[in-house]
């Protein structure tokens, strides 16, 4: 059996000979191994974080997220001041403002403060001190504007509004008319308008096109009354000096004119015409409009053409009665003269019924 050998202790003189070899060889490279180098660069890069920093680090980071999230949504409420909106970035739909409406506005704004924010959208390029275009709100923000102007006072500095991001301009017209027909319809005219100049944006391909976006909650019937005040605007805005006038029936009158080629008339007396008031500048209009709806319509012109309408058919039954068969708007109708006996009209009703029962 080998002999087993004898292990010793070293000695402290041992120990310090092997510590000073250790650090001679190591001098090059560091005085500590390389996982220990790693964990001191760790250290000195930053604190180690306890479990509870971490957890709130990450709820940080998720309400941030949810924050951009809601911004963009249009679910965010801020306060900014007056001097950062440029509310004619877009193209308003108003043309004109009820002063009285307005006083009533501001009235209540410094009474019970903003019930509602308006609604802005960051400028791509901003002006000066302008970031921000205005979408909604157009009064209250003239409204509180005034209230700075008249009291100075600082809580009429800022605005609150809500910070949405269309993705095109056509979305954003859209939003501004659909907010002004809920609130506070707008005239005939400034919807044709509104429609004309919205049709002049990258966000829609032509006036019919932003005629049936911005109204697609109206009926046919009033989309098609918006063609006709937006053919008024396009042929006529530029000489009308009373818009607010044209109420719906003069308003029809004057597009079906246009439509039967009596632009140049209407132009002509326009501007010539002295026109003082709305009921003047309306009666030198009527002057040409009955002259161009009393004349024959050209068909090359568009417009639908007047039917000539028939002579009634008058049917004699007796030395006593004539019956008259005519056409109105609501179609045929047939009348008896006045004074025939109840049991004549009776009988003449009950043998149309049969008629009408047999084919």
């Amino acid at each position: 059996m080998a002999k087993r050998k004898r292990l010793e202790a070293p000695s402290t003189d041992d120990l310090s000979r092997i510590e000073a070899e250790y650090r001679s060889e190591t001098r090059d490279r560091g005085a500590l191994a390389p996982i220990a180098q790693v964990a001191a660069d760790s250290a000195r890069a930053g604190h180690v974080q306890t479990s509870e920093a971490r957890e709130a680090q990450a709820r940080d980071r998720s309400d941030a997220e949810a924050l951009r999230a809601a911004r963009d949504k249009g679910l965010v409420m801020l306060d900014l001041p007056l001097a950062e909106i440029d509310a004619d970035d877009m193209m308003r739909d108003r043309i004109a403002l009820d002063d009285e409406e307005m006083a009533e506005l501001r009235h209540s704004i410094s009474e019970h403060g903003l019930r509602l924010p308006i609604e802005v959208y960051a400028l791509p390029t901003p002006k000066g001190d302008q970031r921000y275009g205005l979408i909604s709100g157009y009064r209250r923000l003239l409204a509180v504007r005034a209230l700075l102007a008249m009291t100075g006072e600082a809580r009429f500095a800022t605005i609150r509004a809500v910070l949405t991001a269309p993705a095109t301009m056509g979305e954003a017209f859209v939003a501004m008319v659909e907010e002004n027909e809920i609130r506070s319809g707008l005239s005939h005219f400034e919807r044709g308008r509104v429609a004309v100049l919205a049709a002049q944006t990258d966000g829609f391909a032509d006036t019919e096109d932003a005629i049936e976006r911005l109204f697609a909650s109206a009926s046919k019937a009033k989309r098609s009354k918006v063609r006709g005040f937006a053919l008024i605007f396009e042929e006529l805005g530029d000489l009308i000096a009373f818009p607010k006038a044209l109420n719906e029936r003069r308003g029809l009158r004057i597009a079906q004119a246009l439509r039967s080629g009596g632009a140049g008339a209407l132009r002509d007396v326009l501007a010539a015409a002295e026109r003082t008031d709305a009921e003047a500048e309306w009666e030198a209009l009527e002057n040409v409009l009955k002259e161009i709806e009393a004349g024959p319509t050209d068909p090359r012109r568009g417009g639908r053409p007047k039917a000539e309408k028939p002579a009634p058919v008058v049917v004699r039954i007796d030395d006593a009665v004539n019956v008259w068969a005519d056409e109105d708007e609501q179609g045929p109708m047939i009348r008896l003269p006045k004074g025939t006996s109840p049991l004549i009209v009776q009988a003449f009703i009950m043998d149309l019924k049969r008629i009408v029962e047999n084919g």
